[in-house]
């Protein structure tokens, strides 16, 4: 028997495995229900928030992640490219703010950010912030004092996944360990920057490491306040190329159990939604996901179209948040 969703509305940090595994494992239906009547007391149930994704420096990373065509151990025939101007990426966010987005994220294809390129980052983000709306940055370790200046420079999430359980870490990444991603979490977490965290599943993994992966992001302490749900795009001439992949009953599970045990967090519904029907998109929407990535294209990897999305959104009677992104634009010019 699931516990009151109204008592899980508080957040709590000192969740087991046991007690994941038991959310994760009730009835459906009832899982189901819990996890939309938790939404319902913490979040708007029909407002899902639109972010875009751009890769602003691709290919040639010098990790290993099994799932990732970036990598340069991989030969999956992208071609490595330098970090764009910000005058490029000024201009793609202003496409992405047309087409409703009030979240920019950029993902350079590095092991770590070098003090080289802080200068370019930096004028990224003051311009994609201009434009009122929200800005995130994926680019890989964080050294001492990096996080400090990218929170000087207005940034207003860092995202960095933990990927999988601990366990299972090794199988998927040798180049990074569990803890490079912990460090770089709490500097971004001291530096007064929030957390966009979440992990990929559908790896191969068993269904005890995508619990482990959930207790680990519900034992960060806060709560990331954004947390991607990703299921894995298997890439061809990747290690996880062949990967069968998950059952759509069990990717629900996972929205929904997220939902659960992070309340005032952001479940985002991120890659591998363009191989989803509408029906499974609807079912992890009714679990708790409140985010998309909007966009073709994830980083190198296909997403849904726009219009294929507004169409969806017309179905269920979903709206953006594209308010939020004009009343932004006009505090930054006050």
């Amino acid at each position: 028997m699931l516990a009151d969703p109204l008592s899980l509305a508080k957040a709590r940090f000192d969740w087991t495995r046991e007690e994941v595994e038991a959310i994760h494992n009730a009835p459906f239906n009832d899982l189901i229900f819990a996890a939309q009547s938790l939404h319902r007391q913490v979040h708007n149930p029909n407002k899902v928030q639109k972010s875009r994704l751009l890769s602003i420096k691709t290919g040639g990373c010098a990790e290993d992640c099994g799932y990732c065509n970036q990598s340069a151990h991989f030969d999956t025939g992208l071609k490595a490219s330098k970090l764009m101007s910000a005058d490029e990426v000024e201009t793609k966010a202003k496409e992405a703010r047309d087409g409703g987005a009030t979240r920019f994220c950029m993902g350079a294809a590095w092991r770590e950010l070098k003090e080289r390129d802080e200068p370019a980052i930096v004028e990224m983000i003051t311009r994609v912030k201009a434009l009122g709306m929200e800005t995130c940055m994926t680019l890989g370790m964080l050294a001492e004092g990096q996080a400090e200046r990218l929170a000087e420079a207005g940034l207003d999430f860092y995202n960095h996944n933990l990927d999988t359980s601990p366990e299972y870490y090794s199988k998927i990444i040798t180049t990074r360990t569990w803890q490079d991603r912990i460090d770089t979490l709490n500097r971004v977490r001291g530096a007064g920057i929030q957390i966009c965290c979440g992990g990929i599943i559908g790896m191969g993994e068993d269904e005890a490491d995508r619990i482990g992966l959930l207790t680990e992001l519900a034992t960060l302490m806060p709560h990331p306040e954004s947390v991607p749900i990703n299921h894995l795009v298997a890439v061809d001439n990747t290690p996880l190329s062949g990967s069968k992949p998950l059952d759509g009953i069990d990717f629900v599970r996972a929205i929904a159990t997220a939902r659960l045990i992070m309340p005032q967090s952001v479940v985002r519904l991120s890659a591998g939604r363009e191989t989803m029907s509408k029906e499974l998109q609807a079912l992890c929407f009714l679990a708790g996901a409140g985010s998309i990535f909007v966009g073709d294209e994830l980083l190198t990897t296909p997403n849904p179209e726009l219009a294929s999305d507004n169409a969806l959104f017309d179905t269920l009677g979903l709206e953006g948040d594209e308010a939020e992104v004009a009343k932004r634009a006009q505090m930054e010019t006050l």
